[in-house]
């Protein structure tokens, strides 16, 4: 299997944590983002790991790993990172594709990492409890993710109306079957470069609306379910709260950090 980190935004919303480092490597719990994922993923084994960075990408710090950059990290968005690493996807090869400003313990890395279809997306059934303890409204933030009885994911990434139409919360953890890499790569580039996809252009698709578009092409894409066990760190506030909760019993039944306490 390969792993691809999605490394190269400006992380503006973690400023002033980004005025002079990448997103992920800025620190949390004593350790750099990227730290924290790449133990994961060494711990299940997993060495052949590339790391595509943009923006001072001269400060990463990610021995044992490849880099690939993406020179246009200021005018596109993640789909079009993650495309740059695209001799890094063999045919054959599982594909693992992890958001560089998430953390993990190894059972999330686990229960994605388990799945048979085509697609799997890591989602989060009780992600309730990690966004009420850090607001007074989860609605206002949360993304759509519905799926059907067999656990295929039918629609993400909207802006829900009601709590019905959030059955877990994707998490921006991907795995794509090693037989399905080169029609993965086939479907990006297939794509219509004059059109908007959710209100984006072809160089500022989110992930989810690629996600989307494979879904309603015929995708088999079905959700990896976890209860709990990670983070996404995207504003400096959400960086504060999560350091001043790390003793909290609350926080620890959410993503226990005791786990990695050693290297």
């Amino acid at each position: 299997m390969k792993a691809i980190i999605l490394a190269a935004g400006e992380g503006t919303r973690l400023r002033p944590y980004t005025n002079d480092r990448p997103k992920c490597m800025v620190q949390f719990a004593d350790r750099p983002l990227l730290h924290w994922q790449l133990r994961a993923l060494r711990s299940v084994g997993l060495k052949d790991i590339t790391i595509v960075g943009g923006y001072l990408a001269d400060q990463l710090d990610a021995p044992g790993t490849d880099l690939v950059l993406n020179s246009k990290f200021a005018s596109t968005n993640m789909v079009a990172t993650l495309f740059c690493a695209a001799d890094k996807m063999l045919p054959g090869e599982d594909l693992l594709i992890c958001y560089g400003d998430i953390i993990y313990e190894e059972k999330v890395l686990e229960a994605v990492l388990a799945g048979s279809a085509e697609i799997n997306l890591a989602a989060d059934r009780e992600w309730q409890k990690l966004w009420s303890l850090r607001m007074e409204d989860p609605l206002s933030d949360a993304e759509t993710f519905r799926m059907d009885s067999d656990y295929s994911v039918l629609e993400l990434g909207k802006k829900p109306s009601c709590y019905d139409q959030i059955q877990a919360q994707y998490i921006g953890l991907i795995r794509v079957r090693g037989d399905q890499v080169s029609r993965f790569i086939e479907a990006y580039r297939g794509l219509d470069r004059g059109r908007h996809y959710d209100g984006k252009d072809f160089d500022n698709m989110y992930m989810t609306s690629f996600l989307q578009h494979l879904i309603n092409s015929g995708w088999d894409v079905k959700a990896s379910l976890i209860d709990n066990g990670w983070l996404e760190v995207d504003t400096a506030e959400e960086l504060e709260c999560y350091s001043e909760m790390i003793g909290d019993e609350a926080f620890k039944n959410i993503f226990n950090i005791s786990l990695y306490d050693d290297e």
